[in-house]
């Protein structure tokens, strides 16, 4: 039978998320499956995998703004911003956790970043860290992007870990270089952890091998959430038998509703049956909707 919802996976250290995505899909028995934006393999913490009908909504948290716990290694420059690449610069570190919390402040709000060249981002129909593996560096567009949220923590002398909340397309390891740069040390990331992407947090996530531990894949099911975790932000409009036959015909309902805006629609047995846009006069138009 077909397999619909949300499971909220702690990626492990040093897989890719899709290798996460096809372990936890074998493990489901299921179809169809997706994710919501990837995490280095570098990166643990907080991968949503959408499987079945969950898919259709897997594009609106590539959109959603992300939380993110990094170790910040101060002094010591790598190749790739973080643990993987090769060390090409070192420098004494002689910063006080004031001047530290100083400099993470100065990246609040709206800042211009230039993407790294070990990233996925592609030129000319190439990926950069293909170009960047054989020892090419191109010219990127400095992109803008948002730092909502910037906290340090643990600071030991060399180290510090930071915990931030940010806009889609931002990097957590040109965030860390520009910090050591702001420090006059320079600094890469010792270690990376996604905590939150959108409304979904990692307190809900289960590890990889929890999973493989279940006896039964009925057990490894149980751990899904519904397809409509991934709407939790829209507002919810339930409709009557009548109402809810003639929305999943794809007509527009004249209800007369308040809200404006993208919303998630239920029929009468609590059951998701899609998305929907209300218009300036009130009328629920189909959007995405899941065949049931």
């Amino acid at each position: 039978d077909p397999i619909d919802g949300v499971m909220l996976l702690d990626k492990p250290l040093g897989m890719s998320s899709n290798a996460a995505l096809q372990t936890v899909r074998r493990l489901l028995n299921a179809q169809k499956a997706g994710h919501t934006g990837t995490l280095d393999p570098l990166a643990t913490g907080l991968l949503p995998l959408c499987f079945g009908n969950a898919t259709k909504f897997s594009a609106d948290l590539l959109h959603a703004k992300k939380g993110y716990s990094a170790r910040v290694r101060l002094g010591i420059v790598t190749s790739t911003g973080d643990a993987e690449g090769d060390v090409i610069e070192t420098h004494p570190v002689h910063v006080t956790e004031e001047q530290v919390r100083a400099a993470c402040a100065r990246f609040l709000g709206e800042i211009e970043q230039i993407p790294p060249m070990y990233s996925a981002l592609k030129k000319d129909g190439r990926c950069l860290y293909e170009l960047a593996r054989q020892g090419e560096t191109v010219e990127r567009e400095p992109r803008r992007v948002s730092i909502e949220e910037i906290a340090v923590r643990d600071f030991d002398g060399v180290s510090f870990t930071l915990d931030c909340l940010v806009s889609k397309g931002t990097y957590i390891r040109v965030l860390g270089e520009d910090i050591g740069r702001e420090l006059g040390c320079g600094a890469h990331l010792s270690a990376l952890r996604r905590t939150r992407v959108g409304d979904l947090t990692l307190d809900k996530a289960v590890s990889l091998n929890e999973l493989e531990k279940a006896d039964s894949i009925e057990a490894v099911r149980a751990k899904l959430l519904g397809a409509d975790a991934l709407l939790s932000t829209l507002p919810r409009i339930d409709l009557n038998d009548n109402e809810t036959r003639r929305f999943m015909n794809g007509q527009r309902l004249a209800m007369g509703l308040e809200v404006r805006g993208r919303v998630r629609v239920y029929d009468p047995n609590q059951t998701l049956l899609g998305t929907a846009q209300v218009n300036d006069r009130g009328v629920l138009e189909p959007e995405r909707l899941i065949a049931h």
